[in-house]
């Protein structure tokens, strides 16, 4: 798949989000590569209320990785 993730850093807590998102997708992609499969399935997962939730799970467990990467964003926190 080749080498696409440099840096856990980002500029802001959105940016950090959506590499949270970022990795919880690749996650997906690298355990299941057939797109076609992943196309069957989605119907399934995306009406399914548990599904969702452990998406969200997974997302958040990144967030927190890619959050402590950046130090919270403590340098520039405006409180």
């Amino acid at each position: 798949m080749g080498t696409w993730l440099n840096s856990l850093r980002t500029r802001t807590p959105q940016e950090g989000f959506e590499l949270a998102i970022t990795l919880s997708q690749r996650g997906v992609v690298y355990t299941q590569p057939d797109a076609d499969i992943r196309a069957l399935l989605r119907p399934v997962y995306s009406t399914n209320a548990d599904s969702l939730i452990a998406v969200s799970q997974v997302i958040a467990i990144n967030f927190q990785t890619v959050a402590a990467a950046n130090d919270y964003w403590a340098r520039n926190s405006p409180c």
